[in-house]
């Protein structure tokens, strides 16, 4: 079987027969990006960040491992292989140092492990890790395993983590009983994360994603507050895989009606998981409301939660360093209530153009039985918006 990890900045090629290495072959050549929504056209309200994407965010880490191989019918245990794993580091690699955080789920068929302590708490302590939704299990043993290796017993030397792993379910195209994510898998999405530029599309949790029935993934955007606003951050980065086609707008037009070949389901069908940052400093419940507000930024784009759909929301600032220490007083700053809208609208708008990003970047896509996604196909986006005269360029 051939497993292929991929991940922006360099590519991996690990040509595997069992338990045995073959070949390892890796290019340092940063890889081919694909066009973005903005590049093509598509209208977006507020400043994007330098990279506009949820790394825009200072210490904010992403990386991915992308296994695809094999093709034709189904084999359960063989394949085709059509998954991966994404691994979001709110103060990268180098830190051990948790975040405020709060989570909020618009609908509930899905999994966010990890959520009950976050809520209790308001800490984020770790990475947050996206993967499909049979691998959740083998990702969390796997982000425990490496956080023991990489930081240090509590002062009472006692090893403790709620790890927080998301998924979506990528069992139309992917043979998600085979059980392809392995622990060295999410090892690797968290060793090759990296900030800058955002792989997106088909990589990483979202390599068998599907969205409004075109082709999904992983997909990100951010957002820069004016200096009368703070000047603030806000990015986010969303996996995914949720919705009918007939409901996709994209800058307010319903452009999956005007493609409406080659759908795959029959109504809204999936789930979608969105990880919101910022350098705002939030409180725990004040970054529960950011993330509600990722609702919102999907309504923009069609989606109303189906009843079948996993909508969890997870919404973290990497402003208070050093709150979780177990000694002495904190000071914690914090924004007040009042000045918190450039934030919530800075959420709904990175919120749109990130999932409109992810369909942009991921190709057409066969996998399982040969059932075959076709990607959002960009002359025709281009021209349904011109038509309606809605396109920037």
């Amino acid at each position: 079987m051939q497993r292929a990890r991929q991940f922006a900045g360099m590519c991996m090629v690990l040509m595997l027969c069992g338990p045995n290495l073959l070949l390892a072959q890796s290019d340092p050549k940063p890889p081919i990006l694909q066009p973005r929504a903005r590049d093509l056209g598509v209208p977006f309200d507020g400043t994007p960040g330098r990279f506009n994407a949820i790394t825009d965010v200072t210490g904010v880490e992403v990386g991915h491992t992308t296994l695809i191989s094999g093709s034709g019918a189904l084999k359960v245990g063989v394949g085709p292989v059509r998954t991966g794993v994404t691994a979001i580091l709110p103060r990268g690699k180098a830190s051990n140092d948790a975040v405020f955080a709060g989570w909020f789920t618009e609908n509930g068929a899905g999994e966010m492990t990890g959520t009950i302590w976050l809520e209790d708490s308001g800490f984020l302590d770790g990475p947050v890790m996206l993967t499909n939704t049979h691998s959740v299990g083998v990702v969390h043993d796997a982000v425990i395993a490496w956080k023991v290796k990489h930081g240090v017993p509590d002062e009472e030397g006692y090893w403790w983590s709620a790890a927080v792993v998301a998924e979506t379910w990528d069992g139309y195209l992917n043979d998600v009983n085979g059980f392809h994510v392995h622990p060295e898998d999410a090892f690797h999405a968290l060793e090759v994360a990296h900030s800058g530029v955002v792989e997106e599309g088909s990589v990483g949790g979202g390599t068998g994603m599907i969205c409004n029935e075109f082709k999904g993934g992983i997909g990100t955007s951010s957002r820069v507050l004016d200096a009368k606003a703070g000047g603030y951050t806000v990015g986010v980065l969303v996996q995914c895989n949720y919705g009918a086609r007939e409901e996709l707008r994209v800058a307010g037009v319903n452009v999956g009606r005007e493609i409406p070949e080659h759908t795959v389901w029959n109504g809204d069908v999936g789930s979608i998981i969105a990880v919101v940052a910022t350098d705002a400093p939030l409180i725990p419940t004040q970054l529960k409301r950011v993330a509600r507000h990722v609702a919102l930024g999907l309504a923009r784009n069609g989606s109303y939660g189906g009843n079948g759909s996993g909508d969890i929301f997870l919404a973290f600032s990497t402003a208070n360093p050093s709150a979780i220490s177990p000694r002495g007083l904190h000071q914690v700053t914090m924004l007040p209530n009042d000045s918190l809208d450039p934030i919530f609208l800075a959420t709904v708008q990175a919120t749109e153009e990130a999932v409109i990003n992810a369909m942009v970047a991921a190709k057409t896509m066969t996998g399982v039985d040969d059932r075959t996604v076709i990607a959002l196909p960009h002359d025709r986006l281009r021209a349904i918006l011109k038509k309606y005269n809605r396109l920037a360029k």
